[in-house]
């Protein structure tokens, strides 16, 4: 299920940019996400059960959002404003990096009391925000590192 997925949202990516190159560098993001998701069931002493593996069903769909917005602007600026790569990228990075932070950190936190297990129940459901929490925070953090690093590498011949 999260192959189909990831090859699921590569195609709509692939749709939207009109591109083969865009997409991929947003999807090099999922690795990162489920790297840290599985490093939080880990430290959390929790194992992959059904409920965590929905969560990195949820994870695949959640991650992608931050590459998408980062590469959207970044294509927007080179192609409406005319400015290099190493440009764009810094001007991405300078306006993009708050509202990236901002749905990461508001995701984390509404699944915060998930995480924790708190109530009747919860116990249960538990994995499904450990894995979520651990893949965002991971993923936000290099994902602003690694996304513009790509991009430039992929982009190196129209600057």
């Amino acid at each position: 299920m999260i192959l189909l997925a990831v090859v699921f949202i590569y195609l709509i990516m692939v749709a939207q940019f009109q591109s083969l190159k865009s997409p991929f560098i947003v999807m090099f993001t999922i690795p990162l996400a489920f790297t840290g998701g599985l490093f939080a069931l880990f430290i959390s002493g929790s194992e992959i059960s059904l409920i965590a593996m929905l969560g990195f069903l949820m994870l695949a769909g959640v991650v992608v959002n931050n590459g998408i917005v980062f590469i959207d602007y970044a294509n927007t600026l080179r192609k409406e404003k005319g400015l290099t790569v190493k440009d764009a990228l810094i001007e991405t990075g300078r306006t993009r990096i708050k509202p990236i932070l901002m749905t990461a950190l508001t995701t984390i936190l509404g699944l915060s009391t998930m995480a924790l297990g708190i109530g009747q129940g919860s116990e249960m459901i538990q994995p499904l925000g450990i894995v979520t929490i651990g893949g965002l925070v991971y993923s936000t953090i290099l994902t602003l590192y690694l996304v513009p690093v790509l991009y430039m590498m992929m982009n190196r011949d129209r600057t």
